[in-house]
């Protein structure tokens, strides 16, 4: 049932857009962002090395999703790739790698961002103390009463098949009270320490630093949702083979890395006759017959299933093309 429901909604997201309808959503993947530039200062604050990358990526998908100019690929699948692929900090911060990392995901464009600013807007540090234990009270142990958080950040829109940076977006914010410490007002309970700090949570987003936070990522993702037409959405030859038949359900090898999409339809070909060269006896021309369409309902990175229909029944190893 579960899988009956995820093709029939994947069917539906896939429906070309009719006159008067809002356009198809384009597909995208955020990379975690870049916080180089505030490491120091972020472990002052936290007093550990805290991936608030992770944390502000994780908040610009909520904020696209609610957008709804895009739909944005699942951090799993952005994980595992960029684990089998090891690809580096520094690669994924490149416009290249990071088109190639796109492709690979099967989307239209990718965002990868920085953090340029994060804390006080005095920019001192020696914060020691702060984020240190989460009591009752509040997420601070010391109080500042001039401290007003900002976070600065940006992002740029990277085409996946030229490595074209079609957009850059940055987003400021501010917290709008003062008179408190930076991780103070916030709700209850847990530990700042080991290097994880849920940012989407609500203890977090009600501190000075977490509502400056907010604000920056809802700027970031309003100019990012509206940057989405610049993004191009061209067709990527696909080519495949048939890996299971069961009626007129087919499975076949392909999936998103290469190109393949929900609501797609693919030829279903199988080879006739091959041509040689007389005088070298190679290859030189393989001939195909259409056996009938392959109508894509739901898809993974390596593999897609879709429903057939054709005089002629496909067998495993006949050829998929669009």
């Amino acid at each position: 049932m579960k899988r009956i429901w995820t093709a029939l909604l994947a069917m539906a997201l896939s429906i070309p857009a009719a006159p008067g309808q809002a356009p198809q959503k384009k597909r995208v993947a955020v990379l975690n962002f870049d916080y180089g530039t505030v490491r120091s200062v972020v472990a002052g604050i936290f007093g550990t090395d805290v991936d608030v990358g992770t944390g502000i990526s994780d908040m610009l998908v909520e904020e696209l999703v609610k957008g709804g100019a895009y739909s944005v690929i699942e951090r799993k699948a952005l994980d595992r790739l960029l684990a089998e692929q090891n690809f580096s900090n520094s690669d994924r911060a490149d416009p290249a790698s990071a088109a190639r990392i796109g492709r690979l995901l099967g989307v239209d464009a990718i965002i990868v961002g920085s953090i340029t600013q994060f804390g006080r807007d005095d920019r001192q540090v020696g914060l020691g103390g702060f984020g240190r234990s989460i009591g009752k009270y509040g997420l601070g142990g010391t109080s500042v009463r001039s401290a007003k958080a900002v976070v600065a950040v940006t992002a740029r829109l990277v085409n996946v098949e030229t490595g074209e940076i079609l957009a850059v977006a940055t987003g400021n914010g501010e917290s709008k009270r003062s008179g408190t410490s930076l991780l103070g007002a916030g709700g209850s309970g847990g530990s700042a320490g080991g290097g994880a700090v849920d940012m989407r949570s609500t203890n977090f987003a009600n501190t000075i630093l977490g509502e400056a936070t907010r604000h920056a990522v809802e700027q970031l993702a309003t100019q990012l949702t509206a940057n989405a037409s610049r993004i191009e959405t061209k067709a990527r030859p696909v080519e495949g083979l048939v890996a299971d038949v069961t009626g007129n359900t087919v499975v076949i090898n392909v999936g998103t890395r290469a190109g393949v999409r929900p609501g797609m339809t693919l030829s279903v070909r199988r080879l006739s006759r091959e041509i040689k060269d007389p005088a070298t006896g190679r290859v030189i021309r393989r001939m195909e017959e259409t056996l009938g369409t392959l109508t894509i309902t739901e898809a993974d990175e390596e593999s897609a299933v879709g429903t057939y229909s054709g005089a002629v029944p496909p067998k495993v190893g006949d050829t998929v093309k669009n």
